[in-house]
């Protein structure tokens, strides 16, 4: 799949779920997207300490679980999500943090979402997030289990990743599966980078595309992707530089017909 193919994707993505309204990362977050008209997703995904594939953007739990009171009973407990097994994950409240109304919702794992996607014809982007230190293993994992879910289906999804080793990973188990290059920053190198690890994508913090950016990475058989765009002015100057495709907090501000 190149540019000059065809592109499988809407041009709208619900960030996280739909992370602003509903808490990020959530079944509950993919409702109020898909409640929204959105029919792609953008989601972290990392694993377990027993190899599970789940949801979560953090390194740790600290910030949209309560691990902290959770685990308090076990003082030397790690926050670390990734040294937690999945039994203990699941125990986990992931909405209390967000409002009252999303208490007790829990961490939903990758066969989760993907059963959800495949029943409501949701299309995922799976932004593969390595516990430091487990960055191969996670692209393998998470490619290898994506490859599975989506067996047969029409569109795959897009695996994405700021760390080029969880995308060497991603690329040497399931190489049929379409990626993408998270980059912050546009190092001199970032095209090569792009085409050495296959991607079919360059997804880039809003403000990095310019007219010669744009130029370049179509020159080059990439499509242009964005994060994560919240502002009317910054959607009209990236469909003006004709990219491809937003990823947005705002579901409940932009119309994915636009």
């Amino acid at each position: 799949m190149t540019a000059t193919t065809h592109w499988p994707y809407p041009r709208w993505l619900a960030h996280r779920g739909a992370g602003h309204l509903a808490p990020e990362n959530t079944l509950a977050a993919f409702r109020q997207g898909a409640a929204h008209g959105y029919r792609m997703f953008e989601c972290d995904v990392k694993l377990s300490s027993d190899g599970v594939p789940f949801l979560l953007h953090d390194t740790t739990l600290n910030r949209t679980t309560n691990a902290i009171s959770h685990l308090s009973a076990n003082a030397s407990a790690s926050t670390i999500a990734g040294e937690h097994p999945w039994a203990t994950l699941a125990q986990l409240d992931a909405g209390s943090w967000h409002s009252r109304q999303y208490a007790g919702e829990p961490l939903p794992t990758l066969v989760n979402i993907a059963a959800w996607c495949l029943a409501n014809y949701g299309l995922l982007n799976i932004e593969i997030k390595p516990t430091p230190g487990t960055e191969r293993k996670t692209g393998e994992v998470v490619a290898r289990r994506a490859a599975q879910l989506w067996q047969g289906s029409a569109i795959a999804p897009l695996l994405t990743s700021f760390d080029t080793a969880a995308l060497t990973g991603a690329r040497s188990v399931a190489p049929a599966l379409p990626r993408g290059l998270l980059l912050e920053a546009l190092a001199p190198d970032w095209l090569d980078t792009a085409h050495a690890l296959g991607c079919v994508a360059v997804v880039c913090d809003h403000s990095l595309w310019d007219a010669s950016s744009v130029t370049q990475a179509k020159g080059a058989g990439l499509r242009c992707l964005s994060y994560t765009v919240n502002d009317a002015w910054a959607v009209q100057r990236l469909w003006d530089l004709g990219t491809d495709g937003l990823i947005t907090d705002r579901v409940d501000k932009f119309s994915p017909a636009a």
